[in-house]
């Protein structure tokens, strides 16, 4: 079981950490179509499909990563006073009842759409550039099967809570600013240092 969650959480950070580079060229497009709009004054037919691209890609391809480090909004203000125990009953529950109808949607109607977006190599109607966009329906179903299989991570890392009375947490990863802050505060205090 806790095999099957590593490696489902190492598939979804590696896509999610690969996705995540979108952003550094989403800012090389944005500048530069910055730049020869008012400097130039000769804007790019395709600077807008281009950044609606990567956006998307890296929104939908980032969703299972966010899922396996808990990054998810969630009513935190109940949850989190829950022993561990009714958190995963409650979280077991909501996957099967809610998530996995939605992320199986979400595949079988991103297929579909993809599909026939292939058929026809659909071109972006934003602009007059007719970008290609077929290839990128695709990522509907890509990061649909991703947090499929990062759902089940998920369910059985309720099922191990249920049964042990803990979480089975996320290998180290990236870690918030403010989380870094707080740790080194606490750390401190204990210390005697403030």
């Amino acid at each position: 079981m806790v095999a099957f969650i590593r490696f489902a959480d190492d598939l979804s950070a590696w896509f999610g950490k690969a996705f995540a580079w979108l952003i550094i060229l989403m800012s090389f497009g944005t500048g530069y179509e910055v730049f020869v709009r008012y400097v130039l004054k000769s804007p790019t037919p395709w600077a807008l499909d281009v950044s609606f691209i990567m956006y998307g890609s890296l929104f939908m391809m980032g969703g299972a990563y966010t899922l396996s480090r808990g990054g998810h909004v969630r009513g935190d203000f109940i949850y989190r006073l829950w022993q561990p125990r009714t958190q995963a009953v409650v979280d077991l529950v909501l996957y099967l009842i809610f998530f996995f109808p939605g992320v199986t949607a979400l595949i079988l109607a991103g297929w579909k759409y993809a599909a026939r977006s292939w058929g026809y190599g659909e071109v972006s109607v934003n602009s007059p550039a007719g970008i290609p966009i077929y290839q990128f329906k695709a990522i509907i179903v890509a990061a649909g099967i991703l947090l499929f299989i990062q759902g089940i991570a998920q369910v059985l890392r309720c099922i191990a809570c249920i049964r042990d009375g803990y979480w089975v947490e996320p290998e180290e990863d990236i870690q918030e600013t403010e989380d870094l802050l707080l740790k080194k505060v606490t750390e401190a205090e204990a210390g005697g240092h403030i």
